[in-house]
C-alpha cells in the first residue's frame, strides 16, 4: 500500500539477513523503520506491538524463528525460540500456525541447514499472506459492489473496528482489503472508523491508512456506532479477527462484540474478514475456549499522542490510584456474524460454511499441531 505516495510493506528482509519493520507504536505521528537482528528483537516487536494484527504477528514470528536459528540452530535453540515467540501474544492463532509451519520445515534437517530453510519458509508465508489478503479484498469488494448497485451508485457506508488493514498484515490487510479493492473499482464509499480504545488503533492506524490511500473516512468514538446504525448511516460492518473457531465464532479487538450486537439489532450485515490461517480448527466454542489476552493496565489509564511540541508522549486520563483492567479481545458468537470473507470466498459463519471452502484444513491443522 502507499505511504506518502510510495508503495510499502509492513515487514521485509534486509540485504544483510536481518528483518525490517515499521514501528507501529509511533504511527501516525512518525514513520520509523526498526531492525530485527535476532530472537529477542522479534519477541519484543510482537510483545510491545511494534507489529500487530494476526497475519503480521504470524509472519513476524516466522521471521523471528529464522533469525533465532542463525544464532542457535540446535534442537534446544529451536525449541527455545518457538516457546519464546509463542508466549508473546496468546490470542492470535496465526502466531502458533506460522511457528508450526516453519518448525515442520526445518525439524528433520541438520542444524547447519535450518536457518536458510526457515528464512525461505518465512518469505513464502509472507508472500502467501499478500496473495490471500488481495483475494479477500476481491471477494469483499464484490459484496460492496452489490451494496452500491442496490443503492444506485450512492456512497456505501462501512463501519470497521480496530485496525485490520495493511498494517495488520504484510500488505492489503483483511477487513480493509475489500475497501481498497472497491476503491480501485471506482465504487463510492465512506468508512466510519472506530477510535478503538484503549490503544486507539482505529484513530491512529486505520485513519492513517485510509488517508494515505485517499479513502473517505470519519473517525468516531467507539460508542457512536450503534447510534449511526439506528439512523441508517451504516450499510455494513466489516471487521478482522485474531482467531476463528471451526464453528464460526470470532475473537477480535475488545468492543467488536458490542458492534455485532448493535448490528444485529438494526439488521446491519456484520462480516468478518480473515485468511484461513486465522481459523483454529481445534476449537468449537469461542467464548469458552479462546484465550483472551490481558495487557498492561497502563494502556487503559494512559493515552499516547503527539504533544504540543511535536514529541510523542503518554498522558494519564484515569483518576490516580484507580485500578484498571485491560482485556485485549472479546468473542463474537457465530450467530451474530452474517458471513466470513476468506481468500477462497465468502461463507456462512459455521463449521459447514468453513468446510465448504476449506475441506482439507482440519487434517492439516491437526498434523501441524501434533508437530508442535
Amino acid at each position: 500500500m502507499l505511504v506518502r505516495g510510495q508503495p510499502m510493506r509492513t515487514i521485509w528482509p534486509a540485504a544483510d539477513g536481518a528483518v525490517e519493520i515499521i514501528d507501529q507504536t509511533l504511527l501516525p505521528h512518525r514513520i520509523e523503520i526498526v531492525r530485527l537482528d535476532g530472537l529477542d528483537d522479534a519477541v519484543r516487536a510482537i510483545g510491545d506491538m511494534q507489529v500487530r494484527g494476526a497475519p503480521l504477528i504470524g509472519v513476524t514470528a516466522a521471521w523471528g524463528l529464522a533469525l533465532a536459528l542463525r544464532t542457535d540452530p540446535s534442537d534446544a535453540g529451536l525449541a527455545h525460540a518457538c516457546k519464546s515467540l509463542a508466549a508473546t501474544r496468546p490470542t492470535a492463532v496465526n502466531l502458533a500456525w506460522a511457528l508450526a509451519r516453519v518448525e515442520s520445515a526445518v525439524i528433520a534437517l541438520p542444524p547447519s541447514a535450518r536457518a536458510e530453510v526457515a528464512a525461505a519458509e518465512a518469505a513464502a508465508i509472507a508472500e502467501e499472506d499478500v496473495a490471500a489478503c488481495r483475494k479477500i479484498g476481491e471477494f469483499g469488494a464484490d459484496m460492496i459492489g452489490a451494496f452500491a448497485a442496490r443503492k444506485s451508485g450512492e456512497t456505501v457506508n462501512i463501519l470497521t473496528h480496530c485496525n485490520a488493514g495493511w498494517l495488520a498484515a504484510v500488505d492489503w490487510g483483511t477487513a480493509l482489503a475489500p475497501i481498497y479493492v472497491a476503491k480501485e473499482r471506482g465504487i463510492s464509499l465512506h468508512v466510519w472508523v472506530d477510535e478503538t480504545r484503549p490503544r486507539n488503533q482505529g484513530a491512529a492506524l486505520t485513519a492513517f491508512e485510509l488517508g494515505q490511500q485517499g479513502v473517505a473516512h470519519t473517525v468516531i468514538a467507539d460508542n457512536a456506532g450503534g447510534h449511526l446504525m439506528q439512523h441508517g448511516r451504516v450499510d455494513l460492518v466489516i471487521v478482522g479477527a485474531d482467531r476463528i473457531t471451526r464453528s464460526g465464532d470470532a475473537a477480535n479487538k475488545i468492543g467488536t462484540y458490542l458492534k455485532a450486537l448493535a448490528a444485529a439489532d438494526n439488521r446491519v450485515p456484520f462480516h468478518v474478514a480473515a485468511p484461513s490461517s486465522t481459523v483454529d480448527w481445534r476449537l468449537t466454542d469461542g467464548v469458552a475456549q479462546i484465550p483472551i489476552e490481558e495487557r498492561d493496565p497502563s494502556e487503559v489509564t494512559h493515552i499516547s499522542g503527539a504533544l504540543a511540541d511535536g514529541t510523542i508522549g503518554m498522558v494519564r486520563v484515569a483518576a490516580p490510584g484507580s485500578p484498571a483492567a485491560n482485556f485485549g479481545f472479546d468473542v463474537t458468537p457465530a450467530r451474530l456474524i452474517t458471513g466470513l470473507i476468506t481468500e477462497r470466498g465468502a461463507c456462512d459463519a459455521s463449521e459447514a460454511g468453513l468446510l465448504s471452502l476449506f475441506p482439507e484444513e482440519p487434517d492439516a491443522f491437526a498434523r501441524n499441531s501434533r508437530k508442535r
